[in-house]
């Protein structure tokens, strides 16, 4: 029930005694404000992380060739991998659980590529029409590859947004228009965004057959990629390692050669980074919560004190029929509101400066790669909240069940 009279006597309280009231609120407020930065600056750094994910897809798992660099079988050292159809067609059929698959092949330097007189420098690259999917390619316009154009091995192209903007006025749909790619025409088929940035935009893509076609390739590729959809990260590693494994067989090769090819399981190395990320946000609620302690503490203290100078008010008070309850309740109340009050105001500037963090960061021309917009989200907020009503009510019991404890006779005896 509400009592104006209890209100009162806490403000008097308070009043009388604010330097000691005031330090011991700040402790609790700095606790909180730090707690709240802390966990802000690592969600910063966890969404830095995730952004460097961002064009990639991160259920997938790449392969690249290198070179022997252990005997085996009779084999020797220092020859290079030379990745081809056949491999990508064995892993394709082989591996059960692969979701998207494709190789690319790459065509050497950038090309020159012209429409009418508009003309620049982009890279080609031969593909699958899955990887789209490895590259979170996003279609505005048209279509990406299909098999048939694999099949048929047309002079077709996807373009990024950078390339129509290098060769095309203003107003032109390049959809359908032919460009020239060091003296070959490719139509264009789709205009693409991709989630990487501006690199990931300027890239031109082929049919990885009219790649090898065109460019000299016979059936060879340069790397292979593919998505695992819902694996775990036991399931994602044991498919790579089924990959090493074919390509061990069919290149002769040792599994456990660290140089002959070069696979990146994204799942295990994402997973990694949320593990290291939970640490850390662990490491930062032990290191906030320690601080709001250290306050909370304080206040206890305070609150013992504040039993002790009160001694013969609370004897008044029972000789008069005051319940140990009511004792008890007027102390935690009191707790509770110099807890509540002063984190309110340590969660409150916590936020800010996380947000003013966040509002001077989006207004940078280039943000930081490893620190993107620090926040705070609500659940944390409602977990801050509810720590500091439960720290004060146990700041204020201690001392509070010790006050009911008083004997009134001997209590108005204390001087």
């Amino acid at each position: 029930m509400f009592s104006i009279d209890r209100w009162q006597e806490i403000y008097y309280t308070i009043r009388r005694n604010k330097l000691r009231t005031f330090l011991t609120a700040f402790s609790v407020s700095w606790g909180i404000f730090l707690l709240v930065v802390l966990l802000g600056a690592g969600t910063g750094l966890q969404n830095g992380v995730k952004y460097q994910f961002r064009d990639d897809a991160m259920n997938s798992i790449w392969i690249r060739p290198g070179q022997v660099s252990m005997p085996y079988k009779g084999m020797n050292t220092g020859r290079r991998i030379q990745l081809d159809n056949r491999d990508f067609n064995a892993i394709a059929k082989q591996i059960e659980g692969v979701e998207h698959i494709t190789a690319r092949y790459y065509i050497q330097g950038e090309y020159t590529v012209r429409y009418k007189g508009k003309y620049s420098s982009f890279n080609v690259r031969g593909c699958h029409p899955a990887h789209r999917y490895l590259e979170k390619t996003i279609i505005t316009e048209g279509r990406f590859l299909n098999d048939i154009d694999l099949l048929e091995r047309r002079k077709v192209t996807a373009i990024g947004t950078k390339v129509v903007e290098a060769l095309f006025e203003e107003g032109v749909d390049p959809i359908g228009k032919w460009i020239n790619v060091n003296g070959i025409l490719y139509k264009v088929v789709g205009i693409y965004e991709d989630e990487g940035g501006e690199n990931e935009v300027r890239n031109i893509y082929i049919p990885i057959t009219t790649a090898q076609m065109v460019y000299g390739g016979g059936d060879r590729v340069n790397r292979i990629m593919f998505t695992v959809g819902d694996a775990s990260v036991k399931e994602a590693t044991a498919m790579a390692e089924q990959a090493t494994n074919i390509l061990s067989e069919r290149h002769v090769f040792s599994p456990d050669d660290p140089r002959a090819i070069f696979v990146q399981n994204a799942v295990e190395f994402y997973q990694r980074f949320l593990n290291l990320f939970t640490g850390i946000k662990a490491f930062l609620w032990v290191v906030g919560i320690g601080t709001i302690v250290a306050g909370i503490v304080g206040v206890s203290n305070i609150m013992l004190i504040v039993a002790k100078e009160r001694t013969r008010e609370i004897g008044v008070r029972k000789a008069l029929g005051a319940t140990p309850g009511s004792i008890i309740g007027l102390f935690l109340q009191e707790s509770i509101a110099i807890t509540v009050l002063a984190g309110y105001v340590g969660l409150l500037s916590g936020v800010a400066i996380v947000e003013l963090i966040s509002f001077g960061m989006a207004g940078m021309a280039e943000q930081p790669e490893f620190f993107r917009n620090p926040e705070i989200n609500l659940l944390t907020a409602i977990a801050a909240t509810l720590l500091l009503v439960f720290s004060g009510a146990l700041a204020g019991y201690f001392p509070a069940r010790k006050a009911a404890k008083v004997n009134p006779i001997e209590a108005l005896r204390d001087e």
